[in-house]
């Protein structure tokens, strides 16, 4: 079992509409934090996309990777045939053993017969390829949807990308997520969190929290994980609230980034 960071760690480093740092961390820049944490895996999902590296540019990252001992992974959305065969393309030349996606994009949100039907057609490049392609619970469908598709297209090659938080979206809590989506799962993503109650008494708010010191259930995952003899690589995905200013935020971020692969690394 694997921890890794991904571009998700830090998402307000890299930058979301309306909220863009002076200097947006890069692709490369997440290589140094991974140096920095003494962790041997990054996730780059579409937050940071690879779509317009050409070939060399994609060797040279792999060839900065290698040197610092870093395996790497990668994540797009869609499911599109052009653009997951254009990431398997790319996860050739990262060595990368997956890809990541969702299902929807913000213009196309397939049912799940569409999705069997679109993934039965790619899945032959990956099986032939050896790398897998990782479907992440996000929010519009629910777990038992998604088991659906993955006994539908019923190939080694496609697994789940378990996010513990993602599927609060359909209301359906870790507990559901993990107990059906573990036995499919082939990539996980650890986002701890907390649910309280407005000030004003009207209504709840989810908000993320460092790995550990959240409501998640994460040695419960592990062992689960263990119980399923799975060897499923931990990436840490964040959600960071949003503070006074957006390098308060940032600077949040980092800490909490720090603090969640040290607690990651005392449970596995």
């Amino acid at each position: 079992m694997k921890i890794g960071i991904s571009s998700y760690t830090y998402t307000w480093a890299v930058g979301v509409k309306d909220f863009l740092p002076s200097n947006p961390l890069t692709v490369k820049d997440l290589f140094y934090k991974a140096e920095s944490l003494n962790v041997n895996l990054v996730q780059f999902c579409d937050n940071l996309p690879l779509d317009f590296f050409s070939d060399s540019e994609l060797d040279e990252l792999y060839h900065i990777a290698e040197k610092k001992g870093i395996s790497i992974q990668i994540g797009t959305k869609g499911i599109d045939s052009e653009n997951l065969l254009r990431y398997l393309h790319i996860a050739k030349k990262l060595k990368s053993n997956l890809v990541r996606t969702l299902t929807d994009t913000d213009t196309y949100k397939p049912d799940v017969q569409e999705i069997i039907k679109l993934l039965k057609k790619i899945e032959p490049y990956y099986r032939e390829s050896n790398i897998s392609l990782a479907i992440e619970n996000h929010d519009r469908l629910k777990t038992l949807e998604l088991v659906s598709v993955i006994r539908g297209v019923n190939s080694p090659a496609v697994g789940i990308c378990l996010d513990t938080v993602n599927s609060f979206g359909s209301l359906e809590g870790p507990e559901v997520v993990i107990d059906r989506l573990l036995p499919y799962t082939i990539n996980v993503h650890v986002k701890d969190f907390i649910i309280f109650r407005e000030s004003h008494k009207m209504g709840f708010r989810i908000e993320g929290r460092p790995a550990g010191e959240g409501m998640l259930d994460i040695p419960l995952l592990v062992k689960n994980i263990k119980q399923l003899n799975k060897d499923l690589d931990l990436i840490l995905e964040l959600w960071t609230p949003f503070q006074n200013n957006l390098e308060e935020t940032i600077k949040l971020e980092e800490n909490w980034a720090k603090k969640s692969i040290l607690y990651l690394r005392g449970v596995i």
